[in-house]
């Protein structure tokens, strides 16, 4: 499906003239507030068990009208069904894009080149559940017969991200008698500091590894894979690697000769794309973490925002109405990030996950017919958790010369019994929107000092410091509790949210070609850094620098 670019759609340049009106007149969200009396309700939506507010956007109804109707112009319903449908839509690499296959139920049909996929996937997760139900049971067992302790997952980018985030997540779910660890840096240090921490040694005896590469050759994953199989033979025979590494993988002879058999490789599909990846056998490492009823019930809640977005009018749909406002902020308010700040602190590691999943995806600048795009793509993705976030960069939000909009994620319910911990929680994620939004005039500043009996000459001098601008722009999204399910889900809105913005701007979403530059760099400046010279083709910067490490003796 080839569009021509955003600009010319006849929305797009209502949109900009609907931009310059709201400028001129100086519009200000408090004082839609006070326009709009209902206005948290009319612009907040419930799907799959999270709540949306986005009545804190500079949005009208004409605003919601027009980004609905651009929706329309650039066909995101039809490329919705394509993707659905399975149709391959990620054009560059010819292949389909059904990472929501990977969580519908068991009869689901869905179809790829004429076959239905369902049950392949279904015969995958039957596997996953009896491997895992045989670790956790203790029915398998190491090589000297100890019951398993600790699960490696050894991965980078989707192979890490995803799981990592998910089992942190899910603190309070995990299995009592598993440990989980993650390495995805080639960095020596990262391996070494889950291997060999000073008092926490792991035994290798009791230690499973998963190595996570759908080729078996990702050049960070198998030079970690390699060095967790030598500390692991410091100990036991070749022969006794079988009981502690298994791997995520569809080339099988690879992972054979490195040791491990063949019905312990869980296979995976080309249409499942790394940073989607966490449904398919990538989550086996969630799976032991939590244990397989979890990892299920974060399939559910996935397949549930997944019908939500498939089937509810565009109107009516959040992953749409959450791309449709970042889109209005990205393109016609010129605001080039998006600060995630998750109030639990389980959901530490989601910024980050959403930063491969938002950037990797739409941070391209090429449309379908191979053009540059014309209007700005992708947005930066960054935070942390609330209320540690407010400490460290929110000055910057309230007071900084860039305008950035946040996604404040919060739960209703917490999973602890400390009193008063999660309503001053609450109280703060709901007092950052609100002042965000409405901000603090010089007036009210003035009228705080005088009550306190500062000196006018002092008032005067404050009050430009003092000031808030607001106007700033938020959602906030609500689960009533961080369960499986409601994990799921919220992962999901961010997917389409994410597809949705992609389908509007004309690029594929799904390749990630930028990736792989610095890879085949590396190769070259690698050979270069084991040999006594350097070779004619580098710059002089990067054989200088090969020069300082070949002088360190790096190896």
């Amino acid at each position: 499906m080839i569009l021509k670019s955003l600009s010319t759609s006849p929305a797009f340049k209502k949109l900009q003239l609907h931009r310059q009106q709201m400028h001129h007149m100086g519009l200000q969200i408090s004082h839609l507030f006070d326009q709009q009396p209902a206005r948290f309700n009319d612009y907040s939506i419930a799907a799959a068990g999270l709540f949306l507010d986005y009545s804190k956007n500079q949005i009208t109804e004409e605003t919601m009208a027009l980004l609905i109707e651009l929706a329309q112009q650039r066909e995101v319903e039809g490329q919705r069904a394509a993707m659905f449908a399975g149709e391959k839509i990620n054009f560059t690499e010819n292949r389909a894009v059904l990472h929501t296959a990977l969580r519908a139920p068991r009869g689901h049909a869905t179809v790829v080149d004429g076959v239905d996929v369902n049950s392949e996937v279904h015969a995958v997760l039957d596997r996953m559940e009896a491997f895992v139900g045989k670790v956790h049971s203790g029915e398998w067992r190491g090589a000297s017969g100890l019951v398993i302790t600790d699960v490696v997952n050894i991965g980078i980018g989707g192979s890490d991200l995803g799981p990592k985030m998910v089992s942190r997540a899910l603190r309070c779910y995990a299995h009592p008698g598993i440990r989980s660890h993650f390495v995805s840096n080639v960095d020596g240090h990262a391996l070494d500091a889950v291997l060999n921490q000073p008092g926490a040694e792991l035994n290798p005896a009791t230690t499973l590894f998963i190595i996570s590469s759908k080729t078996f050759t990702t050049a960070e994953t198998m030079l970690n894979a390699h060095s967790a199989r030598n500390w692991f033979l410091r100990q036991f025979k070749e022969a006794d690697l079988p009981r502690h590494f298994v791997a995520v993988s569809s080339n099988l002879d690879a992972a054979g000769k490195f040791g491990i058999a063949s019905e312990n490789c869980f296979g995976f599909w080309d249409w499942v794309g790394g940073r989607y990846s966490l449904w398919s056998a990538i989550g086996l490492p969630i799976a032991l973490a939590s244990g397989f009823a979890h990892f299920r019930a974060l399939l559910d809640g996935a397949h549930a925002m997944d019908e939500h977005f498939h089937h509810a009018p565009l109107a009516k749909n959040m992953p749409v109405l959450l791309a449709l406002i970042g889109i209005w902020n990205r393109d016609f308010l010129d605001y080039e990030s998006i600060s995630v700040a998750a109030y639990h602190q389980d959901l530490s590691a989601f910024p980050s996950y959403l930063q491969q999943l938002d950037m990797e995806s739409n941070g391209k600048c090429i449309d379908h017919q191979g053009l540059p795009v014309d209007v700005p793509t992708g947005p930066i993705i960054w935070g942390d958790v609330g209320t540690n976030a407010q400490h460290a960069y929110f000055q910057l939000l309230h007071q900084g010369s860039n305008i950035t909009p946040v996604d404040f994620i919060a739960t209703l319910t917490p999973q602890h019994q400390l009193p008063g911990h999660h309503l001053l929680l609450l109280a703060n994620c709901f007092a950052q929107s609100q002042a965000l939004m409405k901000g603090k005039s010089a007036l009210q500043v003035k009228e705080e000092m005088q009550a306190q009996g500062i000196d006018e000459l002092q008032i005067n001098q404050l009050i430009p410091h003092r000031t808030f601008k607001g106007n700033r722009p938020s959602n906030t999204i609500l689960l009533d509790e961080l369960t499986p399910m409601r994990l799921g889900a919220l992962i999901s809105l961010y997917e389409h949210k994410v597809a949705v913005q992609g389908f509007c701007w004309g690029i594929n979403s799904f390749d990630q070609w930028g990736v792989e530059l610095g890879k085949f760099l590396a190769k070259s400046i690698e050979a270069d850094l084991r040999a006594p010279a350097t070779s004619e083709v580098q710059d002089s910067s990067t054989a200088g620098l090969i020069a300082l490490a070949r002088a360190a003796k790096v190896s």
